[in-house]
């Protein structure tokens, strides 16, 4: 290894020691941190964020970076040319970002997100909106500093689907959009409908976390370098190579939210858990995109933990746990419980066929934000406007509208379509290796997930970002990105469920 190579790579690994320290703060801020901490954790975050920043952009590994551009090293090891790639990406977006703004951006953000826990709870946007202001102008800043060739947007997709543009994603969200509105109508025309208050019956939350627990397990999630906590709002971080965390809620007259919010984080967990944890702080060791991570929890959430092979082999778990509950319920019944599809709300408990329209309005409003064409002192207002237009439903409260979603008081700008892509994502995925492992259906009706698994592994996780999400999509599956497998795959269900 070379000496300009030995440093890069030795300075790589330092800042990803950085960025835990970072997480496990976060972490802890969304878990256990007790709300009048927050002004101090603001000040630990914003120092880390500068130090993090500082040590990506040192121009020493602008040094060795042009170093390696320039010799033989990089051609001759394919890790060591994938790392040179996407460190040097790195190196140049970021170095047009001043330390300042990260660190004012980091800050706010922490600010931010407890501001946004309590104006939800106290239904009371207002109270949140300067916050969100001061976000959206510092993210303003930060796309006019790295520049863009058509629109801002892109700048912020960039961060969480990288080289991706909104302009192809709203072509593909066209297509989806068109066929999922005739199959939701379909589905609400039918006579047949599931018995949807059967999941809404009491089931007692510690009962519900060792399900979870269990659950997580049997899909291959591991506790031992790895563990599950409570939140606000759900989600998954990695503190290190051997430590995954995932998060989930719970309601006791609500079974999906944390059963099935627990094995999309899992989902997750299995990504981050499956990479390669040699380069665990090397672009070899990372993910490579969110529509990509999104692909693994949406497909190990809904194509496993909401099929009916699944419940076939689970259920015995859940009437065991919930005996007065569930005894009279037969695992069809159940099945098609937690399977309803109902135009609604909340994105996080929404089903299938609809969610990915949450997404859509999502993507929308963040666009039309950055093109100056809705303020967000009216973003309530035309929050309620599309939920009318594509869903047919609207809110009364801010807290099951605007307020709903953590990712905008954390400055995740350009996150939310990485949810949809996944959902097209997954459902290649799901093909493909049902055709290589030979018959999926049946091994989860016996508890076996270790195929499928050990098929993600071999052509998602290990992969890391030694390609692009296009290139592993093509290499695993054989195809480019359509929304029809997905769209197959809803139509197949559903059929059954609801006789369409």
């Amino acid at each position: 290894m070379s000496d300009a190579l030995t440093q890069l790579v030795n300075s790589s690994k330092e800042a990803a020691v950085l960025q835990s320290i970072e997480e496990l703060l976060n972490w802890d801020q969304r878990t256990l941190m007790p709300p009048k901490a927050a002004e101090y954790r603001a000040e630990q975050i914003t120092l880390l964020s500068g130090l993090l920043h500082e040590k990506i952009t040192d121009p020493r590994r602008g040094e060795w970076l042009k170093e390696l551009g320039e010799s033989e090293v990089v051609n001759s090891d394919e890790d060591a040319k994938v790392n040179h790639q996407r460190l040097l990406r790195q190196f140049e977006k970021e170095s047009k970002v001043p330390r300042k703004l990260v660190e004012e951006l980091s800050k706010t953000r922490v600010l931010a997100h407890e501001a946004w826990v309590e104006a939800r709870e106290k239904d009371d946007f207002s109270a949140f909106s300067a916050y969100l202001k001061t976000i959206v102008k510092l993210m303003q800043e930060k796309t006019q500093a790295i520049g863009f060739e058509t629109c801002a947007y892109d700048v912020l997709l960039d961060d969480y689907e990288p080289d991706a543009k909104s302009s192809e994603i709203t072509q593909v969200f066209a297509g989806l959009r068109d066929e999922l509105v005739p199959l939701i109508e379909a589905i609400q025309g039918s006579d047949k409908k599931p018995q949807s208050e059967i999941v809404s019956r009491d089931f007692d939350v510690e009962k519900q976390k060792e399900l979870g627990i269990l659950a997580a397990k049997q899909i291959g999630f591991d506790f031992d370098a790895g563990r599950l906590d409570t939140t606000h709002h759900p989600f998954c971080t990695t503190l290190g190579p051997n430590d995954c965390r995932i998060t989930t809620r719970y309601f006791k007259n609500h079974f999906n939210t944390a059963f099935f919010g627990t094995l999309h984080e899992a989902g997750h967990g299995l990504y981050e858990q499956g990479l390669r944890k040699d380069q665990f702080g090397l672009p070899t060791g990372e993910y490579c995109s969110l529509g990509i991570h999104e692909s693994q929890s949406r497909l190990w959430e809904n194509m496993v933990g909401r099929s009916l092979p699944f419940w076939n082999y689970f259920y015995s778990n859940l009437q065991s746990s919930f005996p007065e509950t569930l005894n009279e319920v037969d695992v069809q019944a159940f099945f098609g419980a937690v399977n309803q599809v109902e135009p609604s709300l909340i994105r996080v408990e929404a089903d299938e066929a609809t969610y990915s329209l949450h997404i859509i309005i999502r993507f929308e409003l963040e666009q039309e934000i950055f093109n100056g064409e809705v303020t967000i002192d009216d973003l309530p207002d035309a929050w309620r406007q599309k939920y009318a237009k594509y869903l047919g439903v609207s809110s009364e409260t801010d807290r099951d509208g605007v307020l709903q979603d953590v990712h905008w008081s954390e400055a995740l700008f350009g996150y939310f379509p990485t949810y949809a892509l996944g959902n097209l994502y997954a459902a290649h995925f799901f093909d493909a290796a049902d055709k290589a492992v030979g018959g999926l259906n049946a091994q989860m009706e016996r508890g076996e997930f270790e195929p499928l698994l050990s098929w993600l592994r071999q052509h998602v996780h290990q992969v890391g970002k030694s390609r692009s999400a296009t290139e592993i999509l093509v290499a695993a599956t054989g195809d480019n990105l359509s929304h029809t497998p997905f769209m197959d795959y809803l139509r197949k269900k559903y059929a059954d469920i609801y006789d369409i």
